[in-house]
């Protein structure tokens, strides 16, 4: 299959060295992803488009390359073509008409095509003649210029004509790696999830800081989130993601700290921290998941007393949105359920909370906390690769076993999530195959015959790792992953 790539309409308007920069960026991050599903896929091309190519005849792997090209930054349209040396009009049309009979039989249509190089034809005339013959030789109800049931559409390259069978939308956004990297403090919640994957979107290669708050529970739930955002929209580039244990600085604000003041208090702590790790990293920007009038630290002159803690640029891509439109996001990315299900750990609930903090107040109960329980936070943070994070997840043995051939009796546990479930279907002859989404998995799989054996599977394996390393963790002997 040929996919033809159109990129994010920002990327074209750039002057021709940045546009070529960006573009190149695309094509090798492309390249990185799609070599780890089959080294023979080809990305293509420069300026004005790319092409993808996988082998012929391998539907699977077809499907997996466009959910890739889907999620990838830097990508407005995805086509997938048959391209072929370029016929005269009556050839197009034959050509088209081969893709498009059956689809047109009632409907209504109209004929599009874009045409670079001399021709002896306009782009005009192509679409009066291809749609002539479709109407001839459909059963098309009729031609709609303006609101058609389908559009057929076509390319003219010079001497090339791609006839088009699908237009995909894709995410936009620059190529990952484009912009500087950032740090990116994510709680796994709704807000700083969508927060990440607006970064991510927009070419910043994004890194995780979590603050834990809540022991091993939390930090488990937030690391699905950081790594289902890695594995879906980032995998181009590495990534750190380094776990605070904060607990002890939140016990400290909560005994030395006013109750109104707490919160903000909280707030520029995690910034000091951040501030200090992100140094060590040579990033130079913070992002978080803060709008404006959410909660009682979001206002504007509390946010104007946190952003004093630090000196990096603090980047906050929901300030002006609401918390519905951010819900929207995260159900469209695919991360909606499972931060639903993420444990609340406030940290800190303060009474009267105050909304216009001021500077030498909070100051004044900041000298009342011990600065050597801060610095113990950051020079306890564990810092691990995004790929990595499975394997240090305590100092116990949890190493669940691997297999590539099922034992026998086995039952298969699919726990991608459910729209990648219904894209792309496991289908394991003569095996049971349970769908549960790793988000449920931590509930459900109580629940399941404890005489039985499980293998976990997801797409590339580090999800399910994760989740039989926590089972097995819980005391669940009976898991492992399954590795095809």
């Amino acid at each position: 299959m040929l996919y033809v790539i159109r990129f994010f309409p920002e990327i074209t308007i750039k002057s021709k060295p940045v546009r070529h920069r960006l573009i190149r960026a695309l094509r090798r991050n492309l390249r990185v992803i799609l070599k780890r599903l089959d080294s023979e896929v080809s990305v293509i091309g420069d300026w004005d488009i790319l092409e993808v190519e996988t082998p012929p005849n391998d539907g699977m792997l077809e499907r997996q390359v466009l959910e890739v090209l889907r999620n990838t930054p830097g990508i407005s349209v995805i086509r997938p073509v048959e391209k072929m040396p370029l016929p005269d009009l009556d050839g197009m049309a034959a050509e088209v008409l081969v893709h498009y009979r059956e689809a047109l039989a009632g409907r209504t249509f109209a004929v599009r095509c874009k045409r670079q190089g001399q021709h002896e034809y306009s782009s005009g005339d192509i679409e009066r003649h291809i749609g002539a013959v479709l109407m001839q030789n459909t059963g098309a109800s009729g031609v709609d210029l303006v609101n058609p049931q389908i559009t057929v559409r076509v390319e003219v390259r010079h001497h090339t004509l791609y006839v088009v069978k699908e237009q995909v939308p894709g995410i936009g956004g620059f190529p990952i790696g484009s912009q500087e990297p950032v740090l990116s403090l994510i709680s796994g919640g709704f807000d700083s999830a969508v927060a990440s994957y607006l970064c991510m979107r927009r070419g910043l290669q994004t890194h995780f800081i979590f603050f834990n708050l809540g022991g091993r529970e939390h930090e488990i739930a937030v690391k699905e989130v950081a790594l289902y955002l890695w594995m879906k929209f980032g995998s181009s580039h590495r990534v750190k993601f380094i776990s605070v244990p904060f607990e002890p600085v939140v016990n400290e604000i909560m005994e030395r700290v006013d109750s109104g003041h707490m919160g903000v208090v909280l707030k520029r702590m995690m910034m000091r921290a951040a501030d200090s790790i992100a140094r060590s990293m040579r990033v130079r920007t913070l992002v978080t998941g803060e709008a404006i009038a959410q909660v009682a630290s979001q206002t504007l002159p509390n946010l104007s007393i946190i952003d004093q803690a630090t000196d990096l640029l603090i980047l906050r891509p929901l300030i002006v949105t609401d918390k519905q439109q951010i819900i929207d996001i995260a159900r469209q990315i695919g991360t909606e359920e499972f931060s639903a299900n993420v444990p609340e750990y406030c940290g800190v609930i303060s009474v009267r909370p105050t909304t216009h903090a001021r500077r030498v107040r909070i100051e004044h109960e900041e000298r009342e906390m011990d600065a050597q329980v801060l610095q113990a936070a950051i020079d306890d943070a564990e810092v691990q690769m995004i790929d990595r994070v499975v394997e240090v997840l305590n100092q116990r043995d949890v190493e669940p076993p691997e297999w590539q051939k099922l034992p026998e009796g086995a039952l298969v546990i699919d726990i991608r999530h459910p729209d990648e479930q219904e894209r792309l279907p496991l289908s394991l002859p003569e095996r049971q195959v349970l769908n549960i989404p790793f988000f449920r998995l931590g509930t459900q799989f109580s629940e399941l015959d404890q005489q039985q054996q499980y293998a976990l599977y997801c797409d590339r394996g580090m999800m399910s790792r994760l989740h039989a390393s926590h089972l097995k963790d819980a005391g669940y002997d009976n898991v492992g992953v399954f590795r095809p």
